[in-house]
């Protein structure tokens, strides 16, 4: 029996700095504005800032899978994993890194995992892109194998389709909505291609850009509070163990006594924008079942030191230069998101 904690984090923008010598060159004309006073100090800063979260993940034994967003391409998670490794030498961590996204912005989802721990294979990696009109975010489906018992297990890291901007969130809804039935899709697929069909454990976590009560999550991606439905279910359905974090306790980084609202905070309100997705296997009671969540371990993830004192705030933002370090950049900071995460075991 063996427990694997496995998380996910927006990083807020994480771009190699101005002269990065592996950017795309539609990256470069897209957003080359910016990246201006984008310093390899300020990059090195930020590395070592989110490197400095995720080596506490875990009781400080750091993610056996940390998924992630709004990374510029592999190169730059390659130089987060060895800005990790003088912390966490019992680490063997590898990238495995979408490559098709079509947002304007080249903001990719990918996998940190550690080898020592899980194989994948690369025929069974895909990137699920979401389409209305135009191209947006993709989704990223990987299948880990335990080194241990050799099982397999299904994580799909998702980041969908911004609320943000000038017609609102619900002129975008219908983007999130053909997200979510891109997830619910897959996951389908998954019970009927899948080598244990619908016992097959998936795991769908990410920015979602939508809270648990919105219908991209409870109508598109069939993503529940209620646990027995997902237990009683023969369709594919989620438990979204977001319902089971809307109100967290924390520490700020004043040392003061705060509820956490959110994963993210915008115009000072709290929104719980990042959800961990379990399917029936994980759940149920089926002694069939390789893998088990473990109860109560699902949540936000959200040490002092990133807790902003201001009510108002949630995460401390590390910020992008957009043309003015100085003034937009905090050195102090992290993400403007906190991370999730949660157990689960090899039973």
């Amino acid at each position: 029996m063996s427990d694997y904690f496995l998380a996910f984090w927006n990083l807020e923008n994480l771009f190699g700095p101005e002269n990065h010598p592996h950017r795309l060159d539609w990256v470069k004309k897209d957003i080359a504005s910016d990246l201006v006073g984008w310093t390899q100090a300020l990059y090195d800063k930020k590395l070592a800032q989110l490197a400095s979260i995720i080596r506490q993940m875990n009781d400080g034994a750091g993610p056996d899978i940390l998924g992630v967003c709004e990374a510029e391409d592999e190169h730059v998670l390659k130089d987060l994993i060895n800005t990790l490794a003088p912390s966490l030498p019992n680490r063997n961590y590898s990238v495995i890194a979408e490559t098709n996204d079509l947002s304007y912005r080249g903001i990719d989802t990918a996998f940190i995992y550690d080898k020592g721990r899980f194989s994948v294979d690369e025929a069974l990696v895909f990137n699920h892109r979401v389409m209305r009109r135009t191209g947006t975010r993709d989704i990223l489906q990987v299948t880990f194998k335990t080194n241990q018992g050799r099982r397999e297990l299904v994580a799909m890291a998702n980041h969908w389709p911004s609320r943000y901007g000038g017609a609102g969130p619900e002129a975008s809804a219908g983007f999130r909505a053909t997200a979510g039935e891109t997830l619910s899709y897959w996951h389908s697929r998954i019970f009927e291609e899948a080598t244990k069909k619908d016992r097959t454990p998936v795991i769908a976590f990410g920015d979602m850009n939508d809270d648990p009560w919105d219908r991209s999550l409870t109508v598109n991606a069939l993503a529940t509070r209620e646990r027995g439905d997902v237990e009683r279910a023969r369709s594919p359905k989620f438990y979204n163990l977001a319902w089971e974090y809307l109100v967290t306790p924390a520490i700020d980084h004043k040392g003061n006594s705060r509820m956490l609202e959110g994963t993210l905070y915008y115009n000072y309100n709290g929104n719980i924008f990042d959800h961990l997705l379990v399917n029936r296997p994980l759940v149920d009671a089926n002694p069939d079942s390789e893998f088990k969540y473990v109860d109560g371990s699902g949540g936000i993830i959200a040490f002092p030191e990133m807790v902003s004192h201001r009510t108002g705030d949630g995460p401390i933002r590390f910020g992008l230069p957009e043309g003015d370090a100085a003034s937009n950049v905090n050195e102090a900071g992290y993400s403007d998101h906190f991370p999730v995460g949660l157990k689960i075991r090899e039973v």
